[in-house]
């Protein structure tokens, strides 16, 4: 009969909501021991400026593990508080820092990171985004050991699924996030008994992402109208995507695609039967629903009879 293997003692690396269903895998695992939860520090968020746990410090508390929220990496600090726990494994999912070697050489099994993307495709801060931008076929989650790169360890596993061509962002995410969690936890066992070994990326296929900017929500109408689709889905919710009007700015919510006519010129808002449109360089950007300036969310038949029926036939910005 083979020994009973203790449970790995293991620490979690982790902030924003896409790591929960990660944790909560690690929680029912019997391969693991939860001594150590690592989040980033609570913050002042929303109009009033209240202070805020990420969600995964939030979950750390209700369960009462134990937390470290160091605002800095590189010190002794953090390091020394990290060795008390004498831990041998780390997993890591949206914790929105890159670990420091001196971090990286205290867990003799290496730090599994899940990351949303089929690396090397789609490094670094907007993965989601940037694979519903693209009209990628396929989305994906991608399990590396972690090296003191941006996301360029070798890969564990990789698990990936058709990408639904109505996906936002938000519901990328929650998929990505039980796809990681089912994933990490299929190669807990494999990755502690060592029978499992991860692959080089290839460097030659790698693309980066970068966090995004408020301004980056700008359509440029100047651009075909499927990768303005495109472009309003992955920014949902942040940074959102808007044009300017001599109302103020406009946000757009969700749209279709539809044929030009033959009087469209680009950068225009049109009416299409009960729905505002844009027009873009191809074809027209159907707007199904908005958000005005200083207003609420609505459809658009009713930013048409309201607000936006003095627009019609106006340039836009």
């Amino acid at each position: 009969m083979s020994p009973v293997r203790q449970p790995v003692r293991t620490v979690f690396f982790g902030s924003g909501s896409f790591a929960l269903p990660i944790l909560d895998a690690l929680i029912g695992a019997p391969e693991v021991a939860l001594v150590g939860i690592v989040s980033a520090p609570d913050r002042p968020a929303g109009r009033r400026g209240a202070v805020t746990a990420t969600p995964v410090a939030a979950r750390a508390r209700e369960l009462g593990l134990t937390l470290h929220q160091p605002a800095a990496l590189r010190n002794d600090v953090v390091r020394a508080a990290l060795g008390e726990l004498r831990p041998e494994l780390g997993v890591l999912a949206d914790y929105g820092r890159i670990l420091p070697q001196v971090l990286l050489d205290v867990f003799r099994l290496g730090i599994l990171n899940v990351h949303p993307s089929l690396l090397p495709r789609h490094r670094g801060a907007s993965p989601i985004p940037a694979t519903i931008l693209a009209g990628d076929p396929a989305a994906g989650v991608s399990v590396i050991r972690m090296d003191a790169g941006m996301d360029t360890g070798p890969i564990v596993a990789a698990a990936d699924w058709p990408l639904d061509p109505g996906a936002t962002t938000p519901a990328l995410e929650a998929q990505s996030a039980r796809e990681g969690a089912d994933l990490v936890r299929s190669v807990l066992a494999g990755w502690i008994a060592g029978s499992l070994t991860a692959r080089p990326q290839d460097e030659a296929a790698a693309t980066i992402t970068r966090p995004l900017r408020r301004e980056d929500g700008h359509l440029d109408l100047r651009r075909p109208a499927v990768e303005l689709e495109r472009q309003v889905r992955a920014y949902e919710p942040w940074p959102g995507s808007f044009v300017e009007t001599d109302a103020g700015r406009l946000t757009i919510v969700r749209t279709a695609i539809s044929a030009l006519t033959s009087q469209d010129q680009p950068g225009r808002l049109v009416k299409q039967d009960r729905f505002p449109a844009l027009t873009t360089a191809d074809r027209r950007l159907i707007l199904e629903e908005v958000l005005p300036s200083g207003g609420r969310r609505m459809s658009g038949p009713e930013f048409l009879r309201g607000r936006g029926r003095d627009l019609v036939g106006s340039t836009v910005r």
